[in-house]
């Protein structure tokens, strides 16, 4: 495909016209409150489909070293850098019947990760696997936790099936009492939350949406049962059934060209279209990714990470649609490493972003055979205001007769669902099945969401102290007054597209915590001072994107069209720098700041943290 050549101003002027009208016919005066909790508004997933019922077994309360809230990548990764440092009593509390986190939940058709598998993949080489495709699909990916589990010997005190109800600071022993939906009450010496950002399903708030009489799932709890196949397709259940789709994000783009292949017809009803790049999938052999040299996976990631976070690299080892954009990454991301003087940054920026977004509504074009259908498919906003998406069968899926696109930009959305159909305009679709790939509450789950309660030292309420106060750690990992609780995740810490990596450094930063710790006789708690001095360093350069997403089509990226206010949400010079900053600081200060557990407790507040790094 030949590159557009870069607009000119005029036309700058136009295109920034354009996706103001096309933001305006999308944004909802609801807002986030378009969309309701698939659990407890719609009762959807009282039972695990992949596992069923749990069966019976005694209420645990003995203890353990760790308790480990969370079984995906993060809660894998923090269980095996803990035995790599020689925690050995680790237990991992997952709600699922098995470890994978999103990769158990999600086995919708179709469904791949849109990171190259050689750096989203962790521990590749302290495992030896090498993935089969660049793009992997996604039991391979979820066979990855499993394998990283077996090896560092996690399953044995591992609790499926089963939900942390609470967490409450114990003074006098100094441990942790964790509740589940399970009757259990054991105790833990430290606890790491690794309940991830990707976890609670959300569906519209239709009108109308509960007497629909047909079939209705969520993608990340397919019902396979009742479209047959698996996630290679072969949904011979749907043969001569109408399957509406609600959504078309990340995964209605991997789902509705397998939908096409096997429903009798598939209405696609779209609010705004994503962006979709070229994917270029295919199987790998070792040496096409240098896996015949030791180090070579952690060689890789760092070099994919370091491009996506703007940091000068030798070459490009990857060389997908992720790295030749990562400059465009900038709004996207919460800290990205950003040079010269803004004013010339961002007009050389603008220019970059119309030419890249001029490249993807031509691309659907030379795809789509219908001009009426292909208008519709063409995203108009900047390419920062929604996550990408890649694929080489999505548009091509427009082009079957027994595929049907509804936009619902001028409607803002559905109007309602009835009985036998779905109302957009003045036309019924009449459909059997309605697939919701409506995503999820993004940065919501286990703690933040308030269902896991944690009660730190004298009982105070984690969420009541920061909803006074804001959000306040050192680092993103612990909180003055929550002793031995090590948090994961992006809040106050940093980010990136391929969030395994992150969590993986986490892991090791968590775990080195531990074993200092437990080397010292300390408990790991921050001073309010060191608190202070963390939020001014990342308030200092924090990045001015509110004006820009402000601007944005609505999504989840934008809360919804309402905006994303600036604040001291994530370090502000990119992952890459964080991560070498957090090596450093592990290096240089985590003996000096525990104090002996007998002087915290002493003390009251936690042992006095002085230095930050």
């Amino acid at each position: 495909m030949t590159t557009p050549e870069a607009p000119s101003t005029e036309e700058l002027a136009v295109l920034r016209q354009r996706y103001r009208d096309e933001r305006e016919r999308r944004v909802r005066p609801d807002g986030a409150a378009q969309y309701r909790d698939a659990e407890t508004e719609f009762g959807y997933y009282a039972a695990d489909p992949y596992a069923g019922e749990p069966a019976h077994r005694a209420p645990l309360q003995d203890s353990v070293d760790v308790a480990v809230i969370g079984g995906g990548f993060g809660g894998v990764l923090a269980g095996a850098r803990m035995q790599q440092q020689g925690v050995r009593r680790v237990r991992i509390v997952e709600k699922g019947g098995g470890f994978g986190g999103t990769w158990y939940w999600n086995r919708y058709p179709g469904i791949h990760c849109d990171i190259e598998a050689h750096v989203y993949l962790p521990m590749l080489d302290e495992t030896g696997y090498v993935p089969e495709w660049k793009y992997a699909p996604g039991e391979e990916i979820r066979r990855h936790a499993m394998r990283i589990a077996q090896k560092f010997n996690l399953y044995e005190d591992a609790l499926f099936s089963t939900a942390v109800t609470s967490l409450t600071w114990d003074e006098a022993s100094e441990t942790w009492l964790v509740a589940t939906d399970r009757g259990d009450t054991f105790r833990a010496g430290y606890v790491v939350t690794a309940t991830g950002t990707l976890s609670d399903p959300k569906l519209p708030g239709i009108t109308g949406i509960e007497d629909f009489s047909g079939h209705t799932f969520h993608t990340s709890r397919w019902d396979y049962a009742y479209t047959g196949g698996t996630p290679e397709g072969g949904l011979t259940g749907l043969a001569h059934k109408r399957v509406g789709v609600v959504g078309t994000g990340a995964t209605g783009v991997q789902v509705i060209p397998m939908l096409a292949r096997d429903a009798g017809h598939v209405y696609v009803f779209q609010r705004t279209p994503s962006s979709v790049d070229v994917r270029a999938n295919c199987r790998t052999v070792p040496e096409d990714v240098g896996a015949d040299r030791d180090g070579w996976a952690g060689e890789r990631r760092d070099n994919f990470l370091g491009i996506i976070s703007g940091e000068p690299v030798d070459k490009d080892l990857v060389a997908d649609r992720w790295t030749s954009s990562a400059g465009l990454l900038e709004k996207l991301l919460p800290s990205f490493r950003r040079q010269g003087e803004r004013k010339d940054f961002e007009a050389a920026y603008e220019i970059a972003d119309a030419a890249k977004m001029n490249e993807l509504r031509a691309r659907v074009e030379q795809s789509v055979t219908d001009p009426h259908t292909a208008e519709k498919l063409k995203p108009w906003y900047r390419y920062a205001c929604k996550r990408p998406t890649f694929s080489d069968q999505y548009y091509p899926a427009f082009n079957r007769d027994n595929v049907t696109l509804v936009d619902t930009a001028d409607t803002h959305g559905i109007e309602r669902v009835t009985e036998n159909g779905v109302v957009v305009g003045d036309t019924t679709y009449e459909v059997d099945c309605l697939i919701f790939a409506t995503g999820f509450s993004v940065g919501t789950s286990g703690i933040l969401s308030g269902r896991l309660p944690v009660r730190g030292r004298g009982g105070a309420p984690l969420l009541h102290r920061w909803a006074q106060q804001g959000p306040r750690t050192l680092h993103g990992f612990t909180s003055n007054g929550f002793p031995n609780l090590i948090m994961m995740g992006s809040l106050q810490n940093a980010s990136s597209v391929n969030f395994t990596h992150i969590l993986d450094e986490q892991a090791v930063h968590g775990a080195a915590l531990v074993a200092a710790a437990e080397a010292k006789g300390a408990l790991i708690e921050p001073s309010r001072e060191a608190e202070d001095a963390w939020m001014a360093v990342l308030a200092e350069d924090a990045p001015d994107h509110e004006w820009f997403h402000a601007e944005c089509t609505p999504g989840y990226y934008n809360r919804e069209g309402r905006g994303r206010p600036n604040g001291p949400t994530a370090y502000p010079h990119g992952a890459f720098a964080f991560h070498r900053f957090l090596r450093r600081w592990r290096e240089k200060s985590l003996g000096e700041i525990l104090q002996a557990k007998t002087s915290s407790a002493a003390a009251g507040s936690g042992p006095d943290q002085r230095k930050t790094g």
